[in-house]
């Protein structure tokens, strides 16, 4: 039995006159936060801002970069080449650990967003690439991917430090991938369920399917997404959830 997890979230997805989410809040109850980069969400200004608010509350710092499709929120497939992806993690990574120069402070991790993660996870090629631009520019930065997924497989062939992710608020197929999001069964609106169900895989390392299967999972660390209304409520009570089950939440790495 795991004794331990990171809680992590996806921040600073606010840009220009758009408000999303309820970052300064959420940023009390996790250990690990995920910065937007400013292609799929977030700007100068809100970056800035959410690596400063992470850093007053002892969070870890991670980069959060994504496909260039503000209006998609990063969430819709796109054609790029590998010289293309490279070069967009190393751009956003960039930005975040810039501004965490400025406080003395050094990004924990990068977590691939949306599109990027799933076809990533599935994709050993894009998957291998993103693992290299990380370890070009930090061979000591944990790399966040889908348990079980190809980022994490390829993070740890070049090198890196791998966390193996689990979603709170998502539900699994047979497979081991998420749920698309256009499925009506992609996301788990329950606090209480998704409680359960994060505290079964962190104990028993397995999690039910959509189709009542039970599959084997790994969680090193664990993500709510910031940009739903009930998030800070799954983070509050996942958190008060899994420390009573005798569950540590800390930040991975440490």
């Amino acid at each position: 039995m795991t004794n331990y997890i990171d809680l992590n979230t996806d921040l600073g997805e606010s840009y220009g006159a758009y408000k999303i989410g309820q970052d300064d809040l959420i940023m009390q109850y996790i250990s690990s936060a995920n910065i937007a980069c400013g292609y799929h969400a977030g700007d100068h200004n809100v970056i800035h801002h959410t690596v400063k608010q992470a850093i007053e509350n002892k969070v870890g710092l991670g980069a959060h970069p994504g496909l260039q499709d503000l209006i998609g929120f990063g969430r819709r497939p796109m054609t790029v080449s590998s010289d293309e992806l490279y070069n967009l993690i190393i751009y956003q990574v960039g930005a975040v650990q810039t501004f965490a120069h400025l406080y003395n402070n050094e990004i924990n991790h990068v977590k691939p967003h949306g599109a990027l993660f799933n076809m990533a996870s599935q994709d050993k090629e894009m998957a291998h690439v993103i693992a290299q631009a990380v370890y070009d520019i930090n061979p000591s930065l944990i790399l966040f991917g889908l348990s079980g997924g190809q980022l994490v497989k390829m993070g740890k062939k070049v090198g890196l430090r791998v966390a193996e992710e689990v979603f709170a608020d998502r539900t699994y197929q047979p497979d081991g991938s998420l749920t698309t999001r256009t499925e009506a069964n992609a996301m788990i609106e329950d606090p209480g369920e998704a409680v359960s169900r994060v505290i079964r895989m962190v104990t028993e390392g397995k999690v039910e399917t959509v189709d009542g299967s039970d599959i084997p999972i790994k969680a090193d660390t664990v993500c709510v997404h910031g940009d739903e209304d009930k998030s800070l409520e799954f983070v509050k009570q996942l958190r008060d959830g899994l420390r009573k089950q005798g569950i540590e939440i800390r930040r991975v790495g440490t």
